[in-house]
């Protein structure tokens, strides 16, 4: 899978869930679901997730980045606002990147202030297995709240883009 693919995948299946989510109304999603989440709501978990990518694309470009955006984020319709423009950021990014890229050491302080060095190809995956780790806490949310939400694997999104499911 080329970081192209990676991070249209990464798109899809945010997506694909925040749709979900929305549908169920700002209520439900901001209402508390349990501290065996790394965030216990819906919107909480949404919102850390465009941090991470905001602070990630800051530190691949090179930017200062200080705490993680999105805590202030009080609706999922504001956050849509908040994520769409930074997909797109995000896409054009990784769509300009040649191969050779891959290889560039990013260096990069952590939110305590740890100075830390890794290839871009490294981090490019670490971003989006963070969002399946969390994309998996929001699945298992919207299960207790209105049962499974659709499949957001690599295959169905595979199956969505080249026309053999419908979306």
């Amino acid at each position: 899978m080329t970081p192209t693919e990676l991070y249209a995948y990464h798109r899809w299946a945010n997506r694909r869930l925040f749709d979900v989510a929305t549908a169920l109304g700002e209520e439900v999603c901001g209402r508390d679901v349990g501290k065996q989440f790394s965030f216990p709501t819906l919107l909480r978990t949404f919102a850390h997730l465009y941090g991470a990518d905001w602070v990630w694309l800051a530190r691949w470009k090179g930017q200062p980045t200080g705490a993680l955006p999105g805590a202030d984020i009080r609706s999922m319709s504001a956050l849509r606002k908040d994520c769409d423009a930074l997909s797109a950021e995000q896409q054009a990014f990784v769509e300009a990147l040649k191969p050779v890229e891959l290889g560039r050491e990013i260096h990069y302080k952590d939110t305590a202030g740890n100075a830390y060095h890794t290839p871009l190809g490294i981090l490019l995956t670490h971003v989006a297995a963070h969002g399946n780790h969390h994309r998996s806490e929001i699945a298992t949310m919207l299960t207790m709240i209105s049962g499974s939400p659709p499949d957001t694997g690599v295959v169905t999104w595979h199956r969505t883009v080249s026309g053999q499911l419908k979306p």
